[in-house]
């Protein structure tokens, strides 16, 4: 007899998959199919306790749009008074982390296989807008025909060189440098930037080149070397992937998923609810490298990251904080452009005698709702006119 703690609706709940600090991931059969699920729970008060609730909406918007054989499909999202249930695809196989550890570097052909199909899913993933920003091999699953799936839209030697030296990202291009890591990885045994010491392990992620054994092919290694590119700039693409001799040996191009019925991206699901201007979520480690203190670009660079950028917090309404960046840049004679939550100015040439150009980005980041960054940074241009701005912001922000 199944107890009405142990079902929602028709679905029968079994064991435990997983546990994290605001969720449960529990077995789960739909009594009337009999297929399984895996059904994570989510417990309302605990993420109202760790003021989660909006990233726990954004990943439920982000995987209803999401719709691909090599993406982890969600089928339906349940609630109750306590209780929010995320339905999702159930993936046999384990993770591509595990695999590895259990059996070592997998064959070239195998390999090679799995990377095509993890470059397609992510590919599909970028053409809805959505950049997973934390591939990790504990992300990609196997399914029981060993298929992949990626999952959980870090480890620190997945990370990309431009995160750890604090100058922004493109997540297409940080996504990129993930798969190369994972594409070491299965082919090797092991991971490419490995250290007892943290330090190294980042001096080593910045400068790229990792050590390429003998048995792996020329075509191979010269995609690794190319997804492992320290310069995000010069990185390959994914369409650069697709059109290389070694992908596309023995490839199957995947069935089209950009239909009509599913031409609706993340950025359209978000305009819907309003928030094109809502800050990025930023991450632990990126977080950690906001830092003065804990700035691992010191490793890396001599200049000072005080004279090139500077950061803010405040509590106040996203809008009103970029209104009144966008207010204090114009007054100063830079010309504005603004995309989402991130301005771009541009002064040619300073009115006042001896000073020159500057260019500036302003960025806000969400830490935790209510609580955001304010960051500028100086691309180029007068150090003076940019300490002046540095100022007039810090004023006017009163954060």
């Amino acid at each position: 007899m199944v107890t009405k703690e142990m079902r929602v609706g028709k679905y029968e709940l079994g064991k435990t998959l997983g546990e994290g600090n605001s969720a449960n991931v529990k077995l789960a059969r739909d009594t009337v199919s009999g297929q399984s699920f895996a059904v994570k729970i989510i417990d309302k008060s605990r993420i109202s306790r760790l003021n989660v609730s909006l990233q726990i909406k954004r990943e439920i918007r982000t995987l209803k749009v999401l719709k691909h054989p090599n993406v982890v499909r969600l089928h339906e999202v349940l609630a109750s008074k306590t209780n929010i249930y995320m339905v999702l695809e159930y993936v046999t196989g384990g993770d591509l982390f595990d695999r590895i550890v259990c059996e070592g570097k997998i064959s070239e052909r195998e390999g090679r296989k799995m990377f095509q199909q993890l470059i397609d899913g992510l590919n599909y993933c970028h053409y809805k807008g959505v950049f997973h920003r934390d591939l990790k091999l504990e992300n990609v699953l196997l399914d029981a025909k060993g298929h992949i799936k990626i999952t959980d839209f870090g480890r620190l030697p997945h990370v990309a060189p431009e995160v750890l030296v604090n100058k922004g990202y493109d997540g297409a291009a940080s996504d990129i440098w993930s798969c190369g890591v994972i594409l070491y990885a299965i082919l090797t045994g092991c991971l490419p930037f490995d250290d007892t010491n943290l330090a190294a392990i980042c001096r080593k992620i910045v400068k790229g080149d990792p050590p390429i054994p003998r048995w792996i092919s020329p075509g191979a290694k010269t995609m690794i070397k190319r997804m492992l590119d320290p310069n995000p700039m010069t990185r390959i693409t994914i369409a650069g992937i697709k059109a290389n001799d070694w992908f596309k040996h023995d490839y199957s191009t995947p069935s089209n998923c950009h239909d009509e019925d599913d031409a609706i991206s993340i950025q359209d699901v978000y305009e819907e609810e309003k928030t094109s201007d809502s800050p990025t979520v930023i991450n632990a480690f990126q977080l950690i490298g906001m830092s003065l203190f804990l700035d691992l670009s010191g490793l890396f660079e001599t200049e000072n990251v005080s004279e090139r950028q500077i950061r803010f917090t405040t509590n106040k309404p996203v809008v009103d904080v970029l209104d009144k960046i966008k207010t204090v840049l114009m007054e100063m004679g830079f010309c504005v452009q603004k995309k989402h939550t991130m301005l771009k100015a541009i002064q040619e040439e300073s009115t006042r005698k001896g000073q020159g150009g500057l260019s500036v980005t302003a960025e806000v980041f969400e830490i935790i709702p209510l609580l955001n960054v304010v960051e500028l940074r100086k691309s180029h241009g007068d150090s003076s006119l940019y300490n002046q701005l540095c100022e007039r912001l810090s004023n006017e922000l009163d954060t």
